[in-house]
């Protein structure tokens, strides 16, 4: 490697060299010899070489290296003026509103009169006369106006500054923009010094000073500890941290980059009336996550509950936390827009209460033959009305919002109906993190008997003797045969409330899984709880495999029921709490913590990528009073509370990453011998054997680049950023389990690579895998109901007979409405869908020069070829005939954790971070 980096740049100095040599304009003065150039560079440039990854190819790429040895070199005795040029690359909107456009011709105007962008150098050395920060004249972008129509995506202007040739290396540049507009600033990359091109990645949006008078700081891409940081620097590094943490009052604007805390007091509206009001989550009484603090006023009627903002409207998040165009226009133009927001209205004007269920399973299949509008003849009045997105005009002529057929159906449309896929979908499909290995039996629950009374299972050994294929339930524990997914504890505290509720019901369910000699699960009891009414009362029942048709239909039934459970455990408990809320506090203290110079910022950097926007949006439509968990999962307006219950009584960060999750659910024990110092029980869980492979890649890339930084743990104990970071995350983020003893210390290099592999585990693959499934699985109701509106009858029960004269029509009505699954379908589809700038894990922005430390660059590329060996160790597996839970006569694939993907609904793809 190393005698590769000096042949890369050796290349790069004889050009920079002969570039330098051929333009009068730049490094006047400062003509060395390439040979003395050549010399100095072997003894003091840190080389920057590394290969890019392009449509899976690598190619060869470059980062030029600064080095203070090299600066002292080639500074002659006296000082001398010559000039630099910056080269600056905005990213322009592709589309842009009247308002825009006209600001951006009044802009290009006010250009001609000074009221243009202005650059500022800063060096990393302070003046000896004055002590401050050496810096340059402010020069302004003179093409500016030139380039004012242009229609590229990318466009590069151009400023020139006159250094003295005692200047230093550049470390910051200060932006002023005069304009009336804000801009999309990507990069400014420095050339003319004798030692190569110096990069700013910027990625970030400049403001107007109207807005923000002061001037945007901008650092280098060499990475500095707090204690490392230049003389030079240290004013602004601390400056930018303070301008990003804000002083915690006012109201924020949708321009601002102020990160800071709040509770969730804004899920409610109690000013329209008190069954629109919720409980505040965040504090003593309900603990919670904090999430982005955005200042609105209180509501009228209670002074805790924040005012709402309702969509169309934007809520705020910091301006560079927001989705960039493509991704908007995917989210907010796609489906969901245009179902939710314009859809439904008609169609709940068209659809009377008689016709609201699903009458036979051809009319769940003719969302995907002949689409909604079609359906039910209101197809004109729309076109006419509703501005629908080109996406949905498109299908017009064959039905409007026809949906995709989801992949469970793709290879065989009955496959939802067999209890081995629904066993298989427990470790395969979008929820595979609730199975637990069943280690004492019966089951045993932790709820506090003297609220809940006493909880002893109904499951009995004659329940499972029948299914063990001769074995006892005691050999069948020993040998790791039986498994469980238990929600007991989870729903029946709330069961009361959420059954009080029109048209929702529910269980707190138990099942049972054999572990066959194939490898497979088989469902072998379900048990059904309910709040006991009395001490006589027949609170639980468990249901058995079938062996007749009446049997059949009470056990379809008893499993659309564990689904429903499933489905809002996943959502509630696994991929909203453990994947967004929890990991939010952590990104919002790195903002307000960490500089972007610092080497960790760098790291964490692309795993950050828009969970704050997507938090706030979930905030807005998805989990709050009315929005879709609401009105589509069984929970209804207790689905936060059971979040927070779950959150209070189960979540733990130091349980949180893979290897930890499977030992605690006891679906893998220690063991030295093995790859990962464990051993999964059962060989074909697809979920834990490819994530396995993505927590190692990630845990060798993490461990590579903290002991670049931290070669010893006194280094970790005074950086002073560091550990404001972690403890904030802790005592502010998660204040109301600060005190629990089992949060990691951070006093080791091994400390920190846990935490930080953990935090990047959650954040894309644990998400992947719980998120992009939703549609492919979700999206054919009756394979994963979301929501139950009727209880199984028993024999004396008035619908016992109802449900006897036509089990099919009862089954249809015990699943979500037609309305309620329009609604669902609609956002699932958009959930699980990949914007078209989706970055996945082993990809980044500017992947040569995000870091100036080239040994750094090198390592990524390493962990970029470990993430597609990984993918294609997943390909190999989903052709092995012999792990039947992933292939096999109409098994889908396991490719959730495959790391790569097309846009759009895969079911598949890992990104860099939680996005959607």
């Amino acid at each position: 490697m190393a005698l590769a980096e000096r042949v890369v740049c050796g290349s790069l100095v004889r050009k920079s060299c002969v570039n330098l040599s051929s333009r009068s304009d730049f490094g006047n003065g400062l003509n060395l010899g390439c040979d003395q150039f050549l010399v100095n560079s072997t003894r003091g440039v840190r080389r920057r070489g590394g290969c890019s990854r392009r449509n899976g190819r690598l190619s060869a790429g470059v980062v030029a290296a600064i080095s203070e040895d090299l600066v002292r070199a080639v500074v002659s005795e006296k000082a001398v003026t010559f000039k630099v040029r910056a080269v600056v690359t905005v990213r322009n909107k592709n589309k842009e509103d009247m308002k825009e456009t006209l600001a951006k011709h009044l802009d290009n105007f006010a250009e001609k009169f000074g009221r243009n962008v202005g650059l500022q150098l800063v060096s990393t050395e302070v003046d000896p006369k004055t002590q401050k920060a050496k810096k340059t004249k402010e020069v302004v972008i003179t093409d500016w106006f030139k380039k004012a129509n242009a229609r590229a995506e990318r466009v590069n202007y151009t400023a020139e500054f006159a250094v003295d040739s005692n200047f230093g290396v550049p470390g910051s540049i200060l932006v002023a923009n005069k304009h009336q507009k804000e801009f999309f600033l990507e990069s400014i990359t420095i050339e003319g010094f004798a030692w190569g091109p110096v990069h700013f990645p910027c990625n970030s949006w400049v403001q107007s000073q109207r807005d923000h008078p002061d001037k945007r700081i901008f650092f280098s891409n060499k990475p500095y500890l707090p204690h490392e940081t230049p003389a030079g620097l240290k004013t602004l590094r601390e400056e930018e941290l303070k301008d990003l943490r804000g002083d915690g009052t006012g109201e924020r604007k949708l321009c601002d980059r102020i990160y800071d805390y709040d509770v969730y007091n804004d899920l409610g509206n109690p000013d329209k009336g008190i069954k629109y009001a919720r409980p505040s989550l965040g504090g003593e009484n309900i603990p919670y996550p904090r999430r982005c603090r955005t200042g609105r006023p209180p509501t009228d009627t209670d002074m805790n509950a924040e005012s709402r903002v309702e969509k169309p409207l934007p809520i705020y998040v910091p301006r560079d936390e927001q989705f960039e165009e493509s991704k908007r226009e995917t989210f907010l133009f796609g489906r969901l827009k245009g179902v939710l927001h314009n859809l439904l209205p008609q169609l709940m004007a068209s659809i009377s209460t008689k016709n609201n269920d699903f009458q036979s399973f051809s009319d769940i299949d003719k969302f995907y033959k002949e689409g909604l509008i079609l359906k039910f003849k209101i197809q004109d009045e729309l076109l006419n009305k509703i501005p629908l997105p080109k996406a949905v005009v498109k299908e017009s002529s064959e039905g409007l919002l026809k949906y995709d057929l989801p992949m469970i159906l793709s290879k065989d449309k009955f496959a939802w109906l067999r209890d081995d896929e629904f066993a298989r979908q427990i470790i395969a499909g979008v929820n595979p993190v609730s199975i637990e290995r069943l280690q004492r039996f019966p089951p045993v629950s932790s709820l506090d008997p003297e609220i809940y009374g006493h909880q002893e299972s109904a499951l009995k050994e004659e329940h499972l003797l029948p299914h063990l294929h001769g074995m006892s339930v005691q050999r069948a524990l020993e040998e790791d045969r039986l498994f469980i997914v238990d929600y007991h504890d989870a729903f029946l505290p709330f069961l009361d409330r959420i059954n009080a509720q029109d048209g929702h019901k529910s269980y707190a369910t138990r099942t049972i899984f054999f572990l066959t000699n194939l490898g497979t699960l088989k469902p072998i009891a379900i048990e059904l709880s309910l709040p006991s009414t009395g001490p006589n009362s027949r609170s639980k029942r468990v249901i058995t495999p079938p062996s007749d048709a009446t049997n059949f239909w009470v056990w379809q039934l008893a499993k659309a029921h564990v689904c429903s459970n499933d489905a809002g455990a996943h959502q509630l408990l696994h991929h909203w709490l453990r994947t967004h809320a929890c990991l939010e506090p952590f990104i919002i203290a790195a903002h307000r913590q960490l500089s972007v110079m610092h080497p960790i910022y760098k790291l964490l950097d692309p795993h950050m990528r828009y969970t704050l926007e997507i938090n706030g949006l979930a905030r807005q439509i998805l989990i709050s009073n009315e929005g879709v968990i609401e009105s589509c999962f069984t929970p209804g307006r207790y689905h936060m509370e059971i979040s927070a219950a779950a959150y209070k009584n189960n979540w733990r960060f130091d349980m949180e990453g893979l290897p930890a999750d499977l030992i605690r659910r006891g679906m893998a024990v220690p063991d030295s011998t093995q790859p990962y110092g464990l051993r999964i029980v059962m060989e074909d869980y697809p979920y834990a054997a490819d994530g396995l492979l993505i927590w190692s890649a990630i845990e060798n890339w993490v461990k590579t680049y903290v002991k670049r930084y931290y070669p010893n743990s006194s280094i970790i104990k005074k950086d002073t950023e560091l550990q404001a970071w972690y403890s904030e995350s802790i005592n502010v983020g998660h204040a109301d389990l600060r005190n629990a003893p089992w949060w990691p210390k951070l006093n080791t290099p091994e400390d920190l690579s846990s935490i930080l592999t953990t935090f990047i585990w959650l954040g894309s693959a644990m998400h992947a895998a719980l998120n992009f499934g939703q549609y492919p699985y979700g999206g054919y109701i009756p394979n994963r109901p979301p929501l139950m509106r009727r209880l199984i009858p028993e024999e004396s029960d008035p619908e016992y007979t109802n449900f006897l004269a036509d089990p099919q029509k009862y089954f249809l009505s015990a699943l979500p409405g037609m309305l309620q699954a329009c609604k669902y379908m609609a956002v699932v589809d958009i959930l699980s869908t990949h914007s078209p700038d989706e970055e996945y894990l082993g990809e980044r922005q500017q992947p040569s020069t995000w870091t100036g430390d080239a040994e750094m660059i090198e390592a990524f590329f390493s962990f970029s070829a470990d993430i597609r060996r990984v993918e294609s160790e997943i390909e190999r597996r989903n052709l092995n005939p012999t792990l039947k839970n992933r292939c096999g006569a109409g098994v889908l694939p396991y490719e959730l954790l495959a790391p790569s993907s097309e846009p759009g609904v895969t079911c598949r793809g890992v990104p860099n971070s939680t996005t959607i």
